[in-house]
């Protein structure tokens, strides 16, 4: 089921809370290296050498150790292929220092790229995801010295997508003007396609800018309001009692379901083709908004759907004709389009990739009703057009454009950090704006910081293409441009208080926050924390666990992670809440609660939801209860968390019972974060 969670929609994608190293790259190549040292596993006394291919097999429990004796200053590139078994590959540094923890899919090769701080030998460790069993392979690819110049870092980070892989490329653009722009790896793998810089690609969620742009440039034109109730021009949309507003839509605080995850709960593929009258169903069948309009953040694809609808209605034109003719062709994009579904060819296009069971790439199609939300296949070149407005404004005034790159305020008063169809955030002291995209195989980033006109463009058919590498190629060409952090400037200036706090902390007191925490605004995604001696430690949902560093009793900071913690303690020293700082603050609650099996047997029935017209059944295996759907081919497993809820995965990631007066269990809620409160009522079919 783990594949399938990273390929659609993971709870840290949505709430960018990503745990994992910033450095994880889950994808492979087939490169012929040309360095040569010894690589000697731990656990079975056989050297390899760089370049050859080790086999081993590994039960619960195991874990294997490989080491490289390397000099400071190397970039090296490698992966394990996991032929049966889904592993964690953990880099530990000469000082046994946690380098970083790269836990791709579950099939295939799962990639780490690392630079080595200090010379010494490094640990390869390779452990299995949870109580996975099986083969593996493991292959360190290359061990060079680390690129100088930032257009040959941006090739060492492009390394596993160069060659006959799935591909990418990357653009980088200062003052309106290229100064890096680069394919890599291949388009189409069954005619040998290159990547270039003229492929057109899905950009995913990237699209959602133009969405946006489309609704702000109607406006400019008087024939709309951002302020409009979106029912003036969908009046078959449901009254909930509360105006839900076009400006509410375009930043993701509507309160609608989301309709990829809601349709995820039913079962159904996310392949299939999406009508807008599908669509509209799905929101008329929704018993109520998940939030009041503009009270919460949460990010959604129903409203950027709707969008396109109203641009119709207000228009009389196709959306997609209308956007060639309005946007598009006056910025001289003319490789870009929305696709309309699956049948709609894209001339030349980028054919979508993941790793396979059998260590190959499979190809798979993209996410149906993307045109809106996604869609867009265009090319960087055709971005760097439409970059290059952000300044110019050609097409729209630059009132309009302010308003895309204003952060929203939430009816609290405090800002979202996301415009209209963008987010806006500080990146090293520079204001940026940016957004991602995702569609089942394509990945997109798209940053542009307005304050220097400087831009990264990243772009691939690879589902275990990493997003991150966009960061990285901004650090490597504009780190004139940008400041250390503050929390990294408040770390260097008291690095020796701090290193020094680390060292005196007793880590027995950890035992009074050891548990499992959910987080608020993510039901279903647990923080787990433990101790193991002197080491403390998390784990996340899904995820591998990370070191973390007291900085005073209450405070933490996760090792090899931008983020931290703060434990709300009581008087006895233990904790009922914390809260994660990354990527604003995020509020967890402690969660105990341990059902016996004659507990758990109560649970169990068939439970259909009127909404969903849909049926699942909870079932008891051995000492775990699953949650089981006839087209959802592995049962989920149901962890307990308080009481009378159980975290999921997906597409169902906590479910919540409900009971009668009598206690008797009578149904239970289903959330996914994007769709919360989907009732199913237990039934005696």
């Amino acid at each position: 089921m783990k594949r399938y969670i990273r390929q659609l929609i993971t709870v840290p994608a949505i709430l960018g809370l990503i745990f994992t190293h910033s450095s994880l790259l889950a994808s492979y190549a087939a490169i012929a290296p040309n360095f040569t040292q010894s690589l000697t596993p731990d656990t079975t006394n056989v050297t390899i050498k760089v370049g050859d291919v080790l086999k081993n097999s590994l039960n619960t429990g195991d874990s294997h150790g490989y080491s490289l004796n390397l000099e400071s200053g190397f970039y090296v590139y490698g992966f394990a292929n996991q032929k049966s078994v889904d592993v964690v590959v953990t880099v530990f540094g000469p000082d046994n220092e946690k380098m970083g923890s790269f836990d791709g899919p579950a099939r295939g090769r799962d990639a780490f790229q690392i630079t080595t701080k200090d010379s010494g030998i490094h640990r390869f460790e390779i452990t299995p995801f949870e109580d996975s069993t099986g083969d593996y392979e493991f292959k360190i690819v290359v061990a060079e010295p680390s690129a100088k110049t930032p257009a040959d870092k941006v090739d060492q980070f492009m390394s596993p997508f160069t060659g006959d892989v799935p591909g990418g490329v990357v653009m980088v653009m200062k003052d309106g003007e290229f100064i890096f722009n680069k394919g890599y790896g291949m388009a189409n793998l069954t005619y040998d396609i290159p990547f270039t810089v003229d492929t057109p690609t899905n950009i995913g969620s990237t699209s959602k800018q133009f969405t946006a742009f489309s609704i702000a440039l109607l406006e400019e034109r008087g024939l709309l309001s951002l302020d409009d109730d979106v029912r003036k021009y969908i009046p078959e949309l449901p009254d909930f009692g509360h105006t839900v507003t076009l400006r509410h839509m375009l930043s993701h605080t509507s309160g609608y379901r989301e309709f990829l995850n809601t349709l995820a709960m039913t079962g159904r593929s996310m392949n299939n083709d999406m009508t807008e009258e599908q669509l509209i169903r799905i929101v008329q069948r929704q018993p109520e908004l998940q939030n009041i309009p503009g009270e919460e953040f949460n990010y959604n694809n129903t409203t950027f759907y709707l969008a396109t609808i109203v641009v119709e209605r207000v228009t009389k034109e196709d959306f997609v004709d209308w956007t060639r003719e309005n946007i598009f062709e006056p910025l001289g994009m003319m490789n870009t389009t929305y696709r309309r579904d699956h049948k709609h060819v894209i001339p030349g296009r980028a054919v979508g990739y993941e790793n396979g069971d059998d260590g190959t790439f499979h190809e798979v199609e993209d996410l149906a009703g993307g045109k809106g939300p996604g869609g867009i296949y265009t090319t960087v070149n055709d971005l760097a057009k439409w970059l290059r407005n952000f300044k110019d404004h050609k097409v729209g005034s630059a009132a309009t454009h302010e308003k895309m790159i204003t952060s929203n305020v939430l009816n609290s008063g405090k800002p979202s950090n996301y415009g209209l169809g963008l987010f806006v955030n500080e990146y090293k002291g520079q204001k940026y704006i940016q957004h991602g995209g995702a569609d089942v195989a394509h990945r997109s980033m798209l940053m542009y910081f307005p304050e220097i006109d400087a831009a990264v463009v990243t772009q691939s058919n690879f589902a275990s293409f990493d997003g991150s590498i966009a960061n990285k190629v901004a650090d490597a060409f504009f780190e004139e441009y940008f400041e250390t952090p503050e929390e990294e400037k408040a770390s260097d200036d008291t690095a020796d208080e701090t290193e020094k706090t680390a060292f005196e902390y007793d880590v027995t007191k950890f035992e009074d926050l050891t548990g499992r925490y959910e987080l608020v605004v993510a039901p279903g995604f647990i923080l787990t924390f433990s101790r193991d001696g002197d080491r403390i430690y998390t784990q996340a949902t899904g995820q591998p666990e990370i070191n973390i560093q007291a900085t005073s009793d209450s405070t933490f900071t996760l090792v090899g992670v931008p983020a931290g913690l703060t434990f709300h303690r009581n008087s006895d020293g233990t904790a009922d809440s914390l809260t994660l700082h990354q990527n604003g603050n995020h509020v967890a609650r402690k969660v105990a609660w341990n059902p016996s099996l004659d507990e758990m047997a109560s649970f169990t029935g068939t439970f259909y939801s009127e909404e969903l017209e849909t049926v699942y059944r909870v079932v008891l295996n051995e000492d775990k209860l699953e949650l089981v759907h006839y087209q959802i081919a592995d049962p989920i497993t149901l962890t307990p968390g308080k009481e009378d809820i159980f975290a999921g995965g997906f597409p169902i990631a906590e479910i919540k019972f409900l009971r009668d007066d009598n206690g008797n269990v009578t149904g239970f809620e289903a959330s996914n974060v994007r769709s919360r409160g989907i009732h199913f009522k237990k039934v005696t079919w």
